[in-house]
């Protein structure tokens, strides 16, 4: 978390940051700042500019200035946006329940007296500008069937990590991850390249489904499978234990009655 519907819901709570000037900002986490990105630079960029359009790519926001850079807004596992004050997203799974303003990372001020803030307790996230793009792989909202079975049929590696590698599809977590194979009945273990055809559309139905729906409902965190990833929780589907393990080092859960390999 967050995954990349909850950065879609950033993408919409920054475009109250669109068309207004910004006169300062904040930046001295230097840790914080990826690449070549140094207060300097940010300075430079946008102070007396605007930022112009808020877009996404994964789990990447990308927020366009209108002297031509792209500010670029990572959030690692517990980043929120923050403008004005109000939050798209109260409280991520797995994060802090508290709301420190200590935690703000990276804050640009408008000459409204309003603001645009990144609150990170953990420090996983990032600012980076002009961010390589070609590194992301298809968006969790756009990719088309083609597009998967491409992914799929490219690699013998677990069918988890490849939908979890950015690379290749971008914006899938490990919440969405493991609820899309739950509900198209898949194995995570199985090499990705062992989907037929019918398998492979089976799964696309799902996906878009899945990420569809827990857009609607609010976030990642609301899947069906959810409330039982937890040590000795339960299929929703057949109330018998779930497996638990880990597939490119992140833990997973899968039951062994419908998903089998």
């Amino acid at each position: 978390m967050p995954e990349g519907i909850e950065v879609e819901y950033y993408r919409r709570g920054a475009e109250a940051s669109i068309d207004r000037s910004i006169t300062s900002l904040m930046a001295d986490d230097l840790y914080y700042l990826k690449g070549q990105t140094s207060p300097s630079l940010l300075q430079k960029a946008l102070i007396g500019k605007e930022l112009i359009r808020a877009r996404r790519i994964g789990k990447l926001l990308l927020l366009d200035v209108d002297g031509g850079d792209i500010l670029g807004l990572r959030f690692g596992m517990t980043g929120r946006i923050i403008v004005d004050g109000s939050a798209p997203i109260e409280y991520l799974e797995y994060s802090s329940e508290r709301n420190n303003p200590a935690w703000d990372r990276f804050i640009i001020n408008f000459n409204d007296g309003g603001s645009m803030r990144v609150r990170d307790p953990r420090r996983l996230g990032g600012v980076e500008l002009n961010p390589n793009l070609s590194r992301l792989g298809f968006d969790l909202y756009t990719i088309t069937m083609q597009e998967l079975s491409q992914v799929l049929s490219s690699s013998s590696r677990p069918v988890k990590s490849r939908l979890m590698d950015q690379s290749e599809v971008a914006g899938l977590g490990n919440l969405l991850t493991d609820e899309i194979l739950w509900r198209a009945s898949v194995d995570p273990r199985r090499p990705a390249d062992s989907l037929d055809e019918k398998e492979t559309y089976i799964l696309y139905e799902h996906f878009k489904k899945t990420i569809s729906e827990l857009t609607s409902l609010g976030g990642s965190h609301m899947g069906i499978l959810q409330d039982h990833r937890t040590r000795g929780g339960l299929c929703p589907r057949h109330g018998i234990p779930l497996e638990r393990y880990k597939v490119g080092g992140r833990t997973t859960y899968s039951c062994p009655e419908h998903q089998k390999g």
